[in-house]
């Protein structure tokens, strides 16, 4: 965020059931969470914005650009899918069987999700950095059991296959090179996104904005400004 910040103005928006925004009770979908966004721009006068989202942001920001294309001026999604196959839909299901059993998801974050986040390397050379992230997760604002299987399950209900041919903006799809959740195995299906870029952070996991935050930050913001210089 401090980076970005130096060229645009930046908002960072908790979806419905986590961070600070309301966490109603009732079904999650990753269309809904677009039409979040969308109403969350009127609110605030955005008439259009570079969207960016990782992971369940990536299905959001699909949405939106298919389903409101005027509010994007570029899309970025990063470790994405379009659809959850078995492998990922078993991984996000034991989440849900840890959150529940553990009766919190910060401790479900921490002992099961960051590993998925970061790769081997980064545990062996550089724990102090787990330990700085497990901190941080312990003293900030606890999500709910029933909001986190909420969100799960809009992750697990998302299908964009076929939003990527509704997409026409210029988009950025990135993975790291080393995720197994969301791997390079989903890059062909936004094949059908006309123009898109791809890249792949090597050395990264699932969460290659915290694991290398510099690589992450060049090849990124190189994306937008070049489209913030061409009018887009």
């Amino acid at each position: 965020m401090p980076d970005y910040a130096k060229h645009f103005t930046c908002y960072s928006v908790d979806l419905r059931g986590a961070g600070g925004s309301d966490k109603p009770d009732a079904p999650y979908t990753t269309e809904l969470f677009a039409d979040d966004i969308a109403a969350f721009m009127d609110a605030v006068g955005l008439a259009s914005a570079h969207v960016a989202g990782m992971s369940l942001g990536s299905a959001t920001g699909a949405w939106l650009a298919a389903k409101y294309p005027a509010k994007v001026r570029t899309l970025s999604l990063h470790s994405t899918w379009t659809i959850a196959d078995r492998y990922m839909r078993d991984v996000v299901e034991g989440w849900c069987v840890m959150a529940q059993a553990l009766g919190s998801v910060t401790e479900t974050v921490i002992r099961g999700i960051l590993a998925w986040s970061f790769t081997p390397k980064l545990y062996a050379e550089r724990p102090e950095f787990i330990d700085v992230v497990a901190a941080l997760l312990r003293g900030g604002r606890q999500q709910p059991v029933a909001a986190f299987l909420r969100q799960a399950g809009a992750a697990h209900a998302h299908d964009g296959r076929a939003l990527v041919a509704r997409i026409v903006t210029p988009t950025l799809v990135t993975f790291g090179a080393e995720d197994r959740l969301t791997s390079t195995r989903f890059a062909p299906a936004f094949d059908a996104i006309r123009g898109r870029e791809l890249a792949i952070f090597d050395g990264c996991a699932h969460a290659p904005i915290s694991e290398d935050p510099a690589t992450f930050n060049a090849r990124t913001l190189a994306f937008l400004l070049r489209h913030a210089v061409a009018g887009a």
